[in-house]
């Protein structure tokens, strides 16, 4: 256990000199996107390879290295999750995409013996082979900060963390630095949250730390429950400690002795990381009483959470911690003041508190020289949908859409046209092409009607219908909401009623105007953040496509083609030989008409459910 600031330092020079003394290293992707895709079978066998060749690998890292060992590293999630298993290799760069069990004798043989480059495993696109990961355009495109450590070190290693300068900044701040030193810093940055609310971060701390109670709390918000969106669970699972490193110095800044994490309970991959690195930090006594020798005492706990998307929510979080049902509460009292037992609390999100290390180190000038200044640094962004790079990004905040569609996204998959992308997940709202140039920080988008949210970005092409994509939301909050206030728990499940009916073509005069009213009270007069921003995937869509939602209403049509109740299946009379293979297929009765003749369908039996068409050997039934 170390005792004293010496002892950490010259431990990180031991770690330091035995990550250089690797020359070379096999980093295989064991995020969950990876892992789901076969990642660990290829580590093992990839390891099993190694020790039958009588290779020198080491699987943890060595104090004191022997000869020129294969580092054999589990890395966190490096982000193009379309592609994996991924395999880096070092010292060269390179990246294997879509690596298989029978590709991993090759790499060996190839490129850890001789140092060639395996073609057929590297990523192509229109004819060029891009070698390392820098030079693919996904990556090229991008500023990795927050992410800049994920697929680059053992996600499960405190020793490697300490070997590239991991807890620096909280030695900085424990030795060097005083409370106040700590929040002007994070204040003069300009950090702003980056659960989706953007307040700033350093005046949440600084109304903490005035607090007068004995006992205060940072609370770390690992929820995360957007649909798509899975940032946070990155850097949870690739790059734990400095997380942990965020929230213990937003500890010693606003003299809590406590901290709490609260991971959904479907991250079982990032619960079991976390609790790695706190079970090593706690060895080495970063983590306990008397840290470093110092009067600084901080612990650290994990509450998985139940899979309740309101639990994103803050009072509702802290409720959940203490072991009550997670339902927001009236405020104020804020949760500066009174958050989780009571106390004062900070309660900030992974990615925020991951941005703390970075500022601390490298100072609150550096970071506003990233983005725009009033929301300076970078943002993590889940880029999916019908585009044609889809996974984890960070870009500096200011980046405008286009810059993240067409450049580091790729543009649309299919040579599909671009229709608009949904932001902030069920809470957030749409931009559309008009707004391609529009720059992706919490002020421009504000502005726009939508919110950056966690970071969920869900890309469309003009195959998806505006209104469906409206109710899918609006079905996802009218699940979630806890049923403690009317208008979320009532006025979310009266709009999902109204879009089931139009999307089902049964939409009526006025349905538009009664949604936008209900939008209108639900936003007005509901208890917390999330049913105040409800309905405004519903409000952005009529904005935005209100002609839409008028050919579902008065033309019962659906211009994308999508909505399957809004189909028409037909017979082409020129095709139909009147055998009455249809007719006996539907499960309706929908079709009829007489042998060596013409059958029809009559459309208001119809269920649509293509029976016919897979069973019509002329191929004289279509959907349009």
């Amino acid at each position: 256990m170390l005792k004293e600031r010496k002892e950490l330092v010259n431990l990180r020079s031991i770690y330091e000199t035995s990550l250089k003394a690797e020359t070379k290293k096999i980093l295989v992707c064991a995020g969950t996107g990876c892992i789901s895709s076969g990642s660990l079978e290829i580590y093992d066998r990839l390891t099993e390879i190694l020790k039958e060749q009588n290779i020198p690998c080491s699987i943890e890292l060595q104090e004191e290295p022997h000869g020129e060992a294969v580092g054999m590293k589990k890395s966190g999630c490096h982000g193009f999750c379309e592609m994996g298993p991924l395999v880096r290799i070092e010292p060269q760069g390179y990246l294997y995409t879509k690596v298989k069990l029978t590709d991993c004798e090759e790499i060996i043989e190839k490129t850890i013996k001789e140092g060639k480059h395996i073609e057929h495993l590297a990523y192509q696109k229109g004819g060029t082979i891009h070698k390392k990961q820098e030079e693919i355009p996904f990556y090229k495109k991008q500023t990795r900060l927050v992410l800049d450590h994920c697929g680059h070190i053992d996600a499960t290693s405190i020793k490697e963390y300490l070997g590239i300068g991991g807890y620096t900044a909280f030695e900085k701040a424990l030795f060097d630095m005083n409370g106040d030193d700590i929040i002007n810093e994070i204040t003069e940055s300009n950090l702003r949250g980056r659960g989706g609310g953007g307040f700033p971060a350093g005046r949440k701390w600084s109304q903490v730390k005035r607090q007068k109670t004995e006992q205060k709390y940072i609370v770390c918000n690992g929820d995360e429950g957007d649909p798509g969106a899975f940032m946070d669970r990155s850097i949870m699972e690739g790059d734990p400690h400095r997380m942990l490193e965020g929230m213990m110095i937003a500890g010693l800044a606003c003299g809590a002795s406590e901290g709490y994490i609260y991971v959904r309970a479907e991250y079982p991959m990032a619960v079991s990381r976390l609790r790695t690195a706190i079970a090593q930090a706690e060895e080495l006594g970063l983590l306990g009483d008397h840290i470093l020798g110092t009067d600084f005492s901080f612990h650290l706990h994990i509450n998985r959470g139940a899979g309740a998307f309101v639990c994103g929510e803050g009072s509702a979080l802290t409720a959940s911690i203490e072991g009550n049902r997670g339902m927001p509460r009236v405020k104020p009292p804020r949760t500066v003041e009174h958050g989780l037992f009571d106390m004062p609390t900070v309660l900030n999100n992974v990615e925020t508190f991951a941005n703390v290390p970075l500022i601390i180190n490298n100072g609150s000038d550096w970071y506003k020289g990233i983005g725009p200044e009033k929301s300076a640094g970078t943002k993590a962004f889940a880029l999916t949908g019908n585009i044609e790079n889809t996974g984890l990004i960070e870009v500096p905040m200011g980046t405008t859409l286009r810059e993240v569609i067409f450049d580091v996204g790729g543009g649309m998959r299919d040579g599909g046209e671009f229709k608009a992308v949904q932001i902030g997940g069920p809470s957030g709202g749409c931009l559309t092409k008009e707004q391609l140039d529009l720059p992706l920080d919490f002020d421009s988008l504000k502005k726009a009607g939508a919110m950056i949210g966690s970071g969920g970005l869900v890309v469309m092409d003009s195959n998806t219908c505006m209104v469906e994509v409206a109710r899918f939301f609006m079905n996802f909050t009218q699940n979630e909401s806890c049923g403690k206030c009317v208008p979320c728990r009532e006025g979310t499940k009266r709009m999902l009623e109204i879009l089931e009916r139009i999307v089902e073509g049964k939409g009526e005069d006025g349905d538009i105007e009664l949604l936008l009213e209900l939008a209108d009270t639900i936003s007005a007069t509901a208890l917390c953040g999330l049913g105040k921003t409800a309905a405004l995937p519903v409000i952005s869509t009529i904005k935005n496509f209100r002609e839409e939602y008028e050919a579902h209403i008065y033309e019962k049509r659906c211009p994308a083609g999508s909505c399957q109740k809004l189909k028409k299946i037909h017979i082409d009379e020129a095709l139909c030989k009147g055998c009455s293979k249809c007719s006996k297929a539907c499960p309706v009765s929908a079709i009829s008409g007489k042998i060596k003749e013409p059958f029809v369908i009559d459309q208001t039996k119809c269920i649509k459910c293509q029976a016919c068409i897979s069973t019509c050997p002329f191929h004289a039934i279509m959907e349009d």
